[in-house]
């Protein structure tokens, strides 16, 4: 059984990675001044913190196995339910593609010398973390612990270094300019966006030991914990670079790692990427065999994958979730889903929020071991983030929003057929 060290490191593990090296430039570039850089870290990591809040009432009060498809099911039915599902585990076999891919091309990057192709290395890195899954849930739990703390530590030591190192980057020039509402909506997206993977407790529920009491623990502790990473990281960032200098930058994190190391300090960033991805890879194998095997429980998906080995992994759902990872690497079509997922992600964020508003109405008498402070107002905020980032997203990105409708649909009609052909098999039966 896992506990709150586990919960804790699958949210740091899979949130703090590549994104808050590369974001922060991002964000100085539609903003002018470090406060006005460091409220919107801000303000969207209280925003996180209060999505995670409301959603640790969910997970509390329905401690079962697949996150969002859990409550998308219980409050709307079976159609809504598979749809989450369905496109929630599409999302996390694209990024688990995209991921041991970065994996691979760091891996290349700082050693030059190494004659595979990055094809090869993504897939080997991939099948060698579903070799300790497989091995049970207790080695990937421990792994996910171990990881994640040295990723933490790591990310850690750059900031102290930063600090210890550099003196302070000259101030920079006032600017007569202000940011534009545009900008500032764009930059709250991108923070938003960043603090992804705050969520990634929800899916472990049916194997807390104490759901209880560890949901609203790691949630809360793990979001805090990423607060306050991603602050020290701006701080730092800030400390070495001038805001135009870090508005200009593509990977502002390695261009800070030169100005304090020189030649160095590509590979400082590329081993601290290194280092982010395997807690991150891990996190998000076991969280895309849950979704697929609380679907196939359910009956949404063939039963088989349900099957749970002996060390308590779902075996079938783990490999079948790594297939098509392989296939999405291998064909190089991860990239195409990986744009794809974010008009997913915030859509499947935007149904859990309506099913805490819709649960609170219906079920008003169902016990909830832990309830959302400041609700209703608390979920009518999330709620608000949760459509703006859907609005935003397909308004942003129309042709690939098209084209998550259409795999959408595609997987509804999947659903009716294999509806209609148990139907039939259980006629046959009769």
């Amino acid at each position: 059984m896992l506990g709150l060290g586990f919960g804790l490191a699958v949210i740091v593990g899979s949130t703090l990675g590549i994104g808050i090296l590369r974001t922060p430039g991002l964000v100085a570039g539609q903003l002018s001044t470090p406060s006005a850089i460091l409220l919107v870290w801000i303000v969207g990591g209280l925003y996180t913190l209060l999505g995670a809040v409301c959603f640790a009432e969910l997970g509390t009060m329905l401690p079962e196995e697949g996150g969002y498809y859990v409550y998308a099911r219980h409050a709307f039915g079976n159609t809504i339910g598979f749809a989450v599902g369905w496109t929630d585990w599409l999302c996390y076999c694209a990024v688990l593609g995209y991921v041991s891919i970065g994996f691979a091309e760091f891996t290349r990057v700082l050693l030059p010398s190494l004659s595979l192709s990055v094809t090869v290395v993504a897939v080997a890195v991939l099948v060698s973390l579903v070799a300790l899954q497989l091995a049970g849930v207790q080695v990937s739990s421990r792994f996910q612990q171990g990881a994640t703390a040295v990723k933490f530590l790591a990310f850690l030591a750059v900031v102290v270094a930063a600090f210890a190192v550099r003196h302070p980057s000259p101030a920079s020039s006032p600017t007569a300019s202000s940011a534009s509402v545009a900008g500032l909506v764009f930059a709250l997206q991108a923070v938003v966006i960043t603090y992804g993977g705050w969520q990634s407790a929800l899916y472990f529920s049916e194997e807390d030991r104490d759901p209880t009491a560890n949901i609203p623990r790691s949630m809360i502790g793990g979001v805090a914990a990423v607060i306050v990473v991603y602050l020290l990281v701006n701080l730092a960032l800030l400390w070495v670079l001038r805001v135009p200098d870090l508005a200009r930058s593509t990977l502002a994190a390695a261009d800070a790692a030169r100005v304090l190391a020189g030649p160095r300090g590509q590979q400082i960033i590329t081993v601290l990427s290194l280092v982010s991805l395997p807690p991150m890879l891990n996190a998000i194998v076991m969280i895309g065999a849950r979704i697929m095997f609380a679907m196939g429980r359910d009956g949404l998906l063939w039963r088989k994958t349900a099957a749970v080995g002996a060390g308590g992994t779902p075996a079938i759902a783990t490999l079948i979730t790594t297939a098509v990872a392989v296939v999405g690497i291998v064909s190089g079509t991860f990239q195409r889903l990986v744009a794809i997922t974010a008009f997913f992600l915030a859509l499947n964020y935007g149904i859990c929020c309506v099913a805490l508003v819709v649960l609170r109405r219906r079920e008003p008498h169902r016990a909830r071991p832990f309830v959302a402070p400041g609700y209703p107002w608390s979920a009518y905020i999330v709620l608000s983030g949760a459509v703006a980032l859907v609005v935003g997203t397909l308004v942003g990105d129309t042709v690939n929003g098209g084209l998550a409708i259409a795999l959408l649909i595609a997987g509804l009609i999947g659903r009716m057929a294999f509806a209609r052909r148990g139907a039939r098999r259980s006629v046959a039966k009769l």
